[in-house]
């Protein structure tokens, strides 16, 4: 196979054996956009929707530019929920391959000896949540003055107010040269703002969702009585084939929510950020191996999370705007493949939902659940 891209042949051989390996041809629009600029060590702010490769387009870029022979801390990837830092970390694993290149996750909520053991080996890439690499820092356990690359995902949560002090704080202890680099879904004027406050003449990289291949996603709803909804998506995960992601707006409904649909014999699985880690990790095992078909999310915990074969998006909570939607239907319809969401509503939240389709053009379907199939109120 031929690699059809000028700037994939300018890469290290090793990252060009694991893209063949893998068979990918041509790189996504952000790919293209992206990594030709951060290989020149420009800041960057980059937008693009969800599941357009967006990890490897700075990934691809650090492994090329990781010095093996130097021992030292050389790039770190910040991103807002334990979730992504796992999944990243595994990205960097699979492409790092044959290149002796080392790295490592650090999260909160993890042991903090056994990570400082980490950073005895020095690795070369970290990864984490930014809570955690401040402490780290804070005990100089982490050392940064030898930080080229500093990478913020899902950059428009980590400019956030919990988060946005943290950050601020680990990219001073950097040496004034080095690289920042933000990646988002969505951005609005005062993420751009603090981000451009952090960084040099950054160049600014925006995919359309024009410029992506997409599948057909249907955007459908069901109209219930708020008492009604968790019966009914129970009826849903029984009666549909499907592979699901389900948003709830908060910690204290999916609790609630689980235990009904737990009664009702639905095997699921839940993320959110007071569940445990190893409980956490169980619950994506078993969902992207097949052995549960129903995930229950809160918006927080799931971005990001890049789930192969996804074939529906439940919104059990109606979004609470038109970046939230987004963000969560984008989730399904990845890179041309089809998908579907549904969102179960009251007949008030009907309202807000066209509302929210009318701002971004979106094709609303009414269904009813009949005879295990969704099907228009006539038929």
């Amino acid at each position: 196979m031929t690699i059809n891209s000028t700037f994939i042949i300018q890469l290290e051989p090793f990252i060009q054996n694991v893209w063949e390996k893998n068979n990918f041809q041509n790189p996504t629009a952000i790919q293209t956009k992206a990594i030709p600029s951060i290989l020149e060590g420009k800041d960057i702010i980059a937008q693009s929707p969800t599941g357009t490769g967006k990890t490897l387009a700075y990934l691809l870029p650090i492994l090329n530019s990781i010095d093996v022979n130097k021992k030292m801390l050389q790039a770190v990837i910040l991103a807002p929920s334990r979730e992504l830092v796992m999944q990243i970390s595994q990205e960097l694993t699979k492409w790092s391959e044959g290149s002796n290149i080392t790295s490592a996750s650090f999260i909160g909520g993890a042991n903090v000896k056994r990570q400082v053991e980490k950073l005895k080996k020095s690795p070369q890439i970290a990864v984490g949540t930014p809570g955690r690499i401040f402490e780290l820092i804070n005990m100089k356990k982490m050392k940064m003055h030898g930080v080229k690359t500093i990478v913020l995902d899902e950059g428009d949560q980590l400019l956030k107010q919990e988060h946005q002090n943290t950050v601020k704080n680990i990219v001073k202890t950097t040496l004034n040269e080095r690289q920042l680099v933000l990646f988002s879904a969505t951005l609005d004027e005062g993420t751009e703002s603090r981000a451009r406050d952090l960084m040099k003449q950054p160049e600014f990289i925006k995919v359309s969702r024009d410029e992506v291949p997409s599948g057909q996603v249907d955007h459908l709803y069901l109209v219930c009585e708020q008492r009604e909804k968790s019966k009914l998506l129970e009826r849903l995960a029984k009666t549909i084939p499907m592979k699901a992601l389900a948003f709830v707006k908060d910690i204290g409904n999916l609790s609630v929510l689980s235990e009904k649909l737990t009664y009702g014999d639905v095997e699921l699985g839940l993320l959110h950020s007071d569940s445990k880690k190893a409980d956490r990790e169980a619950a994506l095992k078993n969902f992207r191996t097949g052995k549960i078909d129903l995930l229950l999310a809160t918006d927080v915990a799931a971005r990001g999370l890049d789930i192969e074969n996804l074939t529906h998006v439940i919104q059990f909570d109606l979004p609470k705007d038109e970046t939230q939607y987004i963000h969560r239907s984008g989730r399904t319809g990845r890179l041309g493949a089809s998908g579907t969401i549904i969102s179960i509503v009251t007949e008030r939240e009907e309202r807000e939902l066209k509302k929210i389709a009318r701002e971004l053009n979106i094709k609303l379907e009414k269904k009813v659940l009949y005879k295990a199939q969704l099907v228009e109120e006539k038929k």
